[in-house]
């Protein structure tokens, strides 16, 4: 029988496995034509339609908020980075330069919160940074190098998500609906712009026209979006900070298996300690009371 304390577990677990293997129906649906900055528009979209539904109030209050406007720039590129580099490139590479989140969140809160920099921040950068150096630096040794486009977008995304991370914290006293409703329509509004500007460029395919092969697909993968982050929001609010963002990590590891075991990536000794190093960043971050 479950306790009151594992049905917020099981839903942070949700929400990691969803994050976590997404990288699959995204490169399912690019090879249908649907672009991931697409798809990452539709999925989103979703939830849009959800909260307007539900809570159509929310509308007024992030319309009148520029802060929140700040919040819906920051989960859009967070939206579009992520699913972009996952469906491009090495799931594991990229997923792991996204954690280096507890880099880019010591110098927002810095900036931003007028936390201070403690040393236990430094040795944590520190170990970000080292297991970086380990994750991008090539099989046949020299200076790390990004690999491509995806590894920028993995870098980038993580950039977004400690932006959306530092905000959230100075909204804590927003309403949850409306919190969600600017997340989401950020992951809309920005995905669009961008694909719109790189179609243009001709760098970006146009949207397929609707065919059942891709929209169901489509369908499920953005009620799965909006169900994994109810999960959150009902987890979050349950149980310490720490706790959540320790059992959030756990996205790396259902990517690193799933991708290894359909393909989507690979894993090798100086990336297992890298990823080790960035991985044990991340916890040290979520476990520091200071």
């Amino acid at each position: 029988m479950l306790t009151s304390r594992m049905w917020p577990v099981l839903g942070l677990l949700f929400n990691a496995l969803v994050w976590g293997v997404s990288w699959w129906p995204l490169r399912q649906l690019q090879a249908q034509g649907l672009h991931a900055l697409w798809a990452t528009a539709f999925f989103l979209a979703i939830g849009v339609l959800v909260i307007t539904a539900s809570r159509p109030a929310a509308w007024r209050i992030v319309a009148t908020r520029p802060r929140l406007w700040a919040l819906a720039l920051a989960a859009g590129a967070t939206n579009a980075a992520f699913n972009w580099g996952v469906s491009a490139g090495d799931v594991v590479r990229v997923v792991l330069l996204f954690y280096l989140m507890p880099v880019w969140a010591a110098l927002l809160a810095w900036w931003m919160l007028g936390e201070r920099i403690t040393p236990g921040a430094l040795m944590r950068v520190g170990l970000a940074l080292a297991g970086a150096v380990l994750v991008l630096r090539p099989p046949a040794g020299g200076w790390p190098v990004f690999d491509g486009l995806a590894d920028w977008l993995g870098l980038a995304g993580g950039v977004g998500f400690a932006f959306t991370n530092v905000l959230l914290r100075q909204m804590a006293h927003e309403q949850a609906p409306v919190r969600a409703l600017a997340m989401f329509s950020g992951g809309v509004a920005l995905p669009v712009a961008l694909g719109l500007v790189l179609m243009w460029q001709g760098q970006v395919p146009a949207p397929p026209t609707p065919q059942a092969a891709w929209l169901w697909l489509a369908l499920g993968m953005g009620l799965l979006f909006v169900a994994s982050n109810m999960a959150l929001q009902y987890a979050a609010a349950r149980l310490p900070v720490r706790i959540t963002s320790v059992i959030m990590l756990t996205e790396v590891v259902f990517a690193a298996v799933t991708s290894v075991w359909w393909g989507g990536g690979s894993l090798s000794l100086p990336v297992l300690v890298g990823g080790a190093l960035i991985l044990s960043a991340a916890v040290l971050a979520a476990r520091d009371k200071s």
